[in-house]
């Protein structure tokens, strides 16, 4: 490892530190805000909390449905 942080494309420090800057200045009262404009999305969706070691083949069988 190089130890040199790798972005994803788009992204670099600058970017991250802002997002980061911007989300502990939220209230708590736009987190909750936030949560409920995301449950309202036109896209069907459901929020379930599943065991860490199942998300690498959870996320082969979104990106397999994403790709239909």
């Amino acid at each position: 490892m190089t130890g040199q942080q790798q972005f994803p494309a788009g992204w670099d420090e600058e970017r991250v530190k802002k997002l980061i800057a911007e989300m502990d200045a939220r209230t708590d009262d736009e987190w909750v805000a936030a949560d409920e404009a995301a449950a309202t999305d036109e896209v069907a969706q459901t929020v379930v909390t599943v065991p860490t070691k199942l998300l690498p083949e959870i996320r082969r069988l979104l990106a397999a449905h994403q790709g239909e």
